[in-house]
């Protein structure tokens, strides 16, 4: 990211507080170009970094990447080897710029079935960047919306047993992975799909959403500009009559 540059404009992040992502197109943008699933993969990787940039530059203080689901699992086990190895890479390579450019790193999802040596890189950059202000990036691995749910229920049931009927909204959401989070404000969707895929499923009842055609490796700045700005002219009434 390095030296932030002067600017004129009022950032984003004045409207945006939490963007999440839904990175949909790794495998068709290979399969269009000819190349390997998990070529289509690293490209998504790039995408990764010109997002948390972008997010960065604008004073976005939360982004919530989905990266890996607990239906994902379903797919060929030399896929889903790759991309645990991807992972650690790009932990490795990229986990120092996001340290030196303040942004905190959080995975959110289930660690149980994850492979040790990636479980262990996931600890040492979270430890690393701790501290770190600018940016909260959360990476959603072996991540259900479902499943968010169904574990914060059973912690509750485990802390507060018969209590639990007395349960408030309020108090639920502070068992879920994104406790100390306000919900997101925008979802963008790539590659054509028009729905969540089991992805933050309490967070994003009131959330925007904007869906491209675009494929996640072609996701452009121009593009998640145009996010940006379909999203600033819209609305957010909350169920009330008034823009809150």
């Amino acid at each position: 990211m390095g030296k932030e540059r002067k600017r004129n404009y009022e950032p984003v992040g004045a409207y945006l507080r939490h963007l999440a992502i839904i990175m949909d197109g790794n495998g068709r943008w290979a399969e269009k170009n000819h190349l390997s699933r998990i070529e289509g993969h690293r490209r998504g990787v790039k995408t990764v970094e010109m997002v948390v940039k972008e997010c960065s530059e604008n004073d976005i203080p939360f982004l919530t990447l989905y990266s890996f689901s607990t239906e994902n699992w379903k797919r060929p086990i030399s896929e889903v080897q790759a991309l645990f190895e991807l992972f650690n890479h790009s932990i490795r390579d990229y986990g120092p710029k996001l340290h030196a450019n303040r942004v905190k790193v959080r995975f959110i999802g289930r660690r149980d079935g994850i492979p040790g040596e990636l479980i262990r890189e996931i600890n040492t950059l979270e430890d690393m960047t701790a501290l770190n202000d600018k940016l909260t990036l959360n990476l959603a691995i072996n991540y259900g919306g479902r499943d968010e749910i169904l574990r914060a229920f059973l912690k509750i049931l485990h802390e507060k047993g018969a209590q639990a009927k007395t349960i408030r909204e309020s108090d639920f959401q502070r068992y879920l992975d994104t406790h100390d989070h306000p919900d997101p404000d925008l979802l963008i969707r790539t590659a054509g799909e028009m729905r969540l895929s089991n992805f933050l499923l309490w967070q994003l009842a009131y959330s925007e959403m904007w869906f491209t055609r675009v494929l996640w490796p072609d996701f452009s700045p121009q593009d998640l500009h145009q996010a940006f700005n379909d999203f600033i002219s819209r609305k957010r009434k909350f169920g009330g009559l008034k823009k809150p």
